[in-house]
């Protein structure tokens, strides 16, 4: 099968270019004029480099292929750049929806159980809890912006596929992405770890399920690819045992994270960046966001493997490229 694939560069991206050039697919990579071209060395790929915006470079591309497979996203966690984000993870998913829809091919689109609703801890949320959303950032609004427009083209007629994938840890994370949840810890002490919680698999049982629901995924329908549910005290003390330093001793108190969240929205009006800790991500910290991936385990065949080994992995290939 002939399959574009935008993101490959990207953490998940990389782990499902893999996936598909071993299972034989012939795969078209796009990419940016400023894409780091490294985590494409090695791979049997076809390489394009185009505008996801421009519809009149997208179009002409889509009907080249059997597929197209839609993990490129902007992800900021912060109430700056949503114009950005909204070009980046709706505009380029509008047109790729658009394009694969008039061309009749199949279109798996790469979300995140960020864009489906809070849940309740004591019950992990499913495929159909879409509200009330998370709190309104650049990244869970343009990703809930996203899935809109790509079932608009469902109902269009579009066979179009959404997964949803959760926390993912492994080697092979360029940028980094949720590596940097790991590198912070190596970097620094952290003796409270924040309130919520996040389902935690490995990055290459995620890629395997997108595959997945590219060959067996319903249209019209969502999966969501989770895995494991912990709260974010045991993924630091887990982390913290990996990289040799001291785990924290305890949850952050939401009103000390409201305040440590204030406080980097008050630094950011007097620089040009939003600081990486602002109220956003303390927000969404606080959030415990799990789910069940029993859905697409029954229907997908989807696996969850233990996250340690990968997380381990994850922490070698960041030591042996100087990243720690």
């Amino acid at each position: 099968m002939r399959i574009l694939l935008t993101g490959a560069t990207g953490f998940l991206g990389n782990h499902l270019l893999q996936q598909l050039t071993e299972a034989g697919h012939e795969v078209t990579a796009t990419l940016r004029h400023s894409s780091d071209p490294r985590p494409l060395d090695g791979w049997d790929v076809t390489k394009a480099i185009v505008d996801l915006n421009d519809a009149s470079e997208i179009a002409p591309l889509v009907g080249q292929h059997d597929a197209v497979i839609h993990s490129a996203a902007m992800i900021h966690l912060g109430w700056s750049k949503i114009p950005e984000s909204r070009n980046v993870n709706v505009g380029a998913t509008k047109i790729l929806a658009e394009s694969a829809r008039r061309h009749g091919i199949r279109m798996v689109h790469v979300s995140t159980v960020d864009a489906l609703g809070q849940v309740d801890p004591d019950q992990p949320g499913d495929e159909t809890r879409t509200e009330p959303p998370k709190p309104a950032c650049a990244y869970v609004v343009s990703k809930r912006e996203a899935e809109a427009v790509f079932l608009d083209q469902v109902r269009s007629g579009l066979d179009g596929v959404i997964v949803n994938p959760g926390f993912m840890v492994g080697p092979r994370d360029w940028k980094p992405s949720s590596g940097e949840m790991l590198l912070a810890i190596v970097k620094q002490y952290m003796p409270l770890a924040p309130a919520g919680g996040c389902s935690v698999a490995d990055v290459r049982d995620v890629a395997c399920g997108i595959r997945l629901a590219l060959d067996r995924g319903v249209a019209g329908e969502r999966y969501i690819l989770g895995g494991h549910n912990v709260t974010y005290l045991e993924l630091w003390t887990e982390m913290a045992k990996l990289v040799g330093r001291r785990p924290p001793i305890g949850k952050l108190p939401t009103w000390i994270s409201k305040i440590a969240g204030g406080v980097g929205d008050l630094a950011g009006r007097f620089t040009t960046t939003e600081p990486q800790l602002n109220s956003a991500v303390t927000a969404m910290g606080q959030i415990h966001h799990w789910y069940s991936s029993d859905k697409a385990i029954d229907q997908l065949g989807y696996q969850i493997n233990d996250y340690l080994p990968a997380l381990e992995e994850s922490w070698k290939w960041f030591k042996e490229r100087d990243y720690a």
